[in-house]
């Protein structure tokens, strides 16, 4: 049984999210959606979204409005179990209150699911810098893939699934977790390296590269891709559109605190900026 965690609320993107575990459910049986909702706590301080910080809003109606919310999300839910309860879907449905990101965080650690997949706006100039969002911080430290998708799309129209990599480090996780990909996707596998100014090697040396990591992984159905650009994000995002790829899937060193902030990730990078779905894995 594979184990899906969606954490959903109840916005555009992460409908999108649900609607592509939906299809993966029906691309693949043995697999179980646990949808998450996290209603946060509310705070005494900070812009409220009608403006003047909720601490403007005396207590007692903040209080009903939260409680309101809670009622609403929980009949919200219920609703989603009906409509699903007669089909193939094993769904099952979790509210938390308190932060999004910890309950998150906490969830994974706890149910240790086989794939995340969220919904994301993605972010660009001094937010993506500064603050990020709740899913580049996911993306960041989840010790299992995640999937990032900002349109609807389904699995059965997964037809180019590009893996962009350096392919110097010859790890079996990362290889296992493509062959798992590529059972559940009836795609072509492109494996794209992308030479820049700043780290340049020959197109023989970079194929003969991509090769022995195939061949030392016994990986099969895949096409070598080489490709030029000014910054290894920029290519990956350049090839993806060439190609009119389907979904990118990459690896995340998982960087945090002061070394995340001066190194970044290319692959937060390129599920910030990407409008394809980006399946990324920790190594």
């Amino acid at each position: 049984m594979i184990k899906v965690l969606v954490p959903f609320d109840f916005s555009e993107t992460s409908n999108y999210a649900f609607e592509f575990a939906i299809s993966l459910a029906e691309n693949y049986n043995q697999l179980e959606i646990n949808l998450l909702h996290v209603v946060e706590t509310p705070i005494a301080t900070g812009m409220g979204t009608m403006g003047g910080g909720l601490d403007a809003i005396p207590d007692f109606e903040n209080q009903v409005f939260f409680m309101e919310l809670i009622e609403t999300r929980k009949k919200q839910f219920k609703e989603i179990e009906e409509k699903h309860k007669d089909s193939s879907i094993n769904l099952k449905t979790n509210l938390v209150i308190g932060n999004v990101y910890r309950n998150i965080v906490d969830v994974i650690q706890e149910k240790n699911p086989d794939l995340v997949i969220m919904g994301s706006k993605g972010s660009s100039g001094l937010e993506e810098v500064l603050i990020g969002s709740n899913t580049e911080k996911v993306v960041r430290t989840a010790p299992c893939p995640v999937v990032t998708v900002k349109s609807s799309t389904h699995v059965s129209k997964m037809r180019k699934v590009v893996f962009a990599s350096d392919f110097r480090d010859a790890d079996d996780e990362v290889a296992s977790r493509i062959r798992r990909m590529q059972t559940l996707f009836d795609a072509q596998f492109y494996f794209v390296l992308v030479n820049t100014p700043g780290n340049f090697e020959t197109t023989r040396e970079s194929f003969a590269r991509i090769k022995t990591y195939v061949q030392k992984h016994k990986l099969e159905n895949i096409k070598a891709e080489i490709y030029n650009s000014l910054s290894e994000e920029t290519g990956i995002l350049e090839f993806a559109d060439d190609i009119d790829a389907d979904m990118i899937a990459m690896t995340t060193h998982g960087r945090t605190g002061f070394l995340h902030l001066i190194t970044g990730s290319i692959a937060e990078d390129v599920v910030n900026h990407s409008k394809r779905p980006v399946w990324t894995f920790k190594r």
